[in-house]
């Protein structure tokens, strides 16, 4: 398979690499027609703190996703056998997850959306969004000593 082209709004025009393509089977929550994403790295110096998940099928569909650890947070997650299935899992190992970031209209606070992460199989370079139904979490600031 050749290299494919997209016009993007934002980054211009990109050369996507077979290898650079990551496949969501069912899309994404109110995105179901956009399956092929590939990650792109903000430019500047120093290791990216957030990347752009940029959707293949529509140009101008871009998530910006980050680890959740930058916000102290850390998951465990139980998939379900259809999960795993959809991500061609076999090695818990080979799972990535990730957030979404989103900007508050009119602010310039940014929140990540923790109740929806996004598992990626690095390997098979497939991915979903596990959304939880009911996700309970304690947020802890330590003070200043």
């Amino acid at each position: 398979m050749s290299p494919m082209n997209i016009d993007t709004p934002r980054a211009g025009t990109l050369e996507v690499a077979p290898e650079q393509i990551i496949e969501f089977p069912n899309g994404l929550p109110g995105f179901e027609d956009c399956k092929r994403y590939t990650l792109l790295a903000p430019e500047g110096a120093g290791v990216p703190r957030y990347f752009i998940l940029q959707s293949l099928d529509d140009a101008a569909v871009a998530f910006t996703i980050a680890d959740p650890a930058l916000f102290g947070f850390h998951y465990e997650i139980e998939l379900s056998d259809e999960e795993t299935a959809a991500l061609e899992l076999t090695d818990p190992a080979e799972a990535a997850v990730v957030v979404m970031l989103l900007k508050e209209p009119g602010s310039n606070e940014v929140r990540a959306n923790l109740k929806a992460p996004l598992i990626i199989n690095v390997s098979a370079r497939r991915g979903i969004q596990h959304v939880f139904a009911r996700l309970t979490y304690q947020v802890t600031l330590k003070s200043p000593e």
